[in-house]
């Protein structure tokens, strides 16, 4: 990761939770994603998250309706998480250029 990369993810409160072979997952808050890299490179985000009470919840539309997605059940998201689950979203793409 560069220092501009790790400057911009500080800025954002956004932290390196842990990282594997290919992968790193980033987190702010209750929000995390995993994130594909290649090398020193990051190349794609891919789904955002919440943590709730049943555990990790993706964000997905449904027939135009947000809903937090998690071990094949389905809740209504609220405009706040959605609104935390985007911003932390375009944060961290921004954050890592991508």
């Amino acid at each position: 990761m560069t220092p501009e990369i790790a400057a911009r993810l500080a800025a954002s409160e956004i932290q390196l939770a842990a990282q594997a072979k290919d992968y790193s997952m980033f987190v702010r808050g209750s929000c995390m994603a995993l994130v594909h890299s290649a090398g020193d490179r990051f190349i794609s985000i891919g789904s955002s998250g919440i943590l709730t009470e049943n555990g990790l919840a993706y964000l997905v539309w449904i027939d135009g309706r947000a809903m937090l997605s998690s071990h094949g059940n389905q809740v209504a998201a609220d405009e706040v998480q959605v609104e935390e689950i985007r911003g932390f979203s375009l944060m961290l793409k921004a954050a890592l250029d991508l």
